[in-house]
């Protein structure tokens, strides 16, 4: 097939390479033919040295394709994903297919279906999982929107995922919305582990064990056995005592977050870890000032200053 890919960042790259490689890291030669564009002329010339046909802009990559067009955005959500599909709207036709591959939430993909559709044009929301990993494995998609429509686009579904490595998960947003839930289980899952292994170095025992021997250990069978695990086990030989203990957050723990309260489902563990990230970024909250504060008068307990003397 082929197939426009519209943003060529760190995933975005990656699988454009899957896709001219036939889903080989290397190649296999029978892959598909990748229009590409990107802002950045420097990521459109590299991927043309990977066998991509290179585009100056939107208007090119479109009418380098053929009928029906099938293109995909790999750009970060929001208002970009919505101006790029008002700029396409105006070379597609009806019938021709756009797919959002980002961290969207799933309320947009019902406001940008229920638009195309009016013109014919058909949409997909497919979540992306797999990162940097994506190029040698291949990438797990959850994809939403019409059943049709994803059954033109399995071809290349194939190429990009690994065995049994994409579903079709129900009507319009429903491919973001598992992708959402996904990651909010993957907030859970990372802060597990931070936890455990923090308790572990501030033990008498974890000062003499390889936390990167250890992480190799529980993926031998254990029941807490993960690729996160694998990938913590590299981590800890870099050495992480001089990373600083800021963890960001894309969107998607937010947004699982908020769905359990609408839909009145306690998320304990996940909203816990959404809120531990938050306090990553902090380095003196005001809310633990008062907390000491408030110590300090009614029980009298000691209130060290910012300069390290007690009070």
């Amino acid at each position: 097939m082929h197939i426009g890919m519209i943003g060529l960042g760190k995933m975005g790259m990656n699988m454009t390479r899957r896709l001219l490689n036939g889903g080989e890291e290397k190649g296999s030669g029978v892959g598909h033919k990748v229009s590409v564009f990107a802002r950045g002329k420097e990521a459109v010339t590299e991927a043309e040295g990977y066998g991509a046909i290179g585009t100056a802009s939107v208007k090119e990559l479109a009418t380098s394709l053929p009928s029906p067009k099938i293109i995909w955005l790999m750009v970060p959500a929001g208002r970009v994903v919505d101006d790029l599909i008002n700029e396409l709207k105006g070379y597609l036709s009806k019938g021709d297919i756009i797919i959002d591959g980002g961290n969207t939430f799933y309320k947009d993909d019902l406001r940008r279906f229920k638009e195309l559709e009016k013109l014919g044009i058909r949409y997909l929301d497919i979540g992306t999982s797999g990162g940097i990993w994506g190029l040698s494995v291949g990438y797990c998609l959850m994809i939403g929107g019409a059943k049709e429509d994803f059954e033109a686009l399995r071809p290349v579904l194939k190429t990009l995922a690994p065995p049994n490595g994409f579903m079709y998960c129900g009507p319009s947003g429903a491919g973001h919305y598992v992708k959402m839930v996904h990651n909010g289980i993957e907030y859970g899952l990372m802060e597990a582990y931070a936890e455990g292994f923090e308790l572990l170095d501030a033990s008498r025992y974890g000062k003499g064990i390889d936390m990167s021997k250890l992480s190799n250990l529980w993926n031998q069978g254990s029941v807490v056995r993960s690729w996160l695990l694998e990938l913590m086990e590299d981590a800890f030989k870099k050495d992480i005592s001089g990373v600083r203990g800021y963890v960001e957050d894309s969107g998607e723990g937010r947004w699982t977050v908020t769905e359990g309260v609408d839909l009145r489902i306690p998320l304990p563990a996940i909203t816990a870890s959404l809120h531990r990230r938050f306090r990553s970024r902090q380095s003196d909250s005001f809310g633990e000032k008062v907390l000491a504060a408030l110590r300090g008068e009614f029980g009298g307990h000691g209130v060290k200053n910012l300069d390290g003397d007690d009070n």
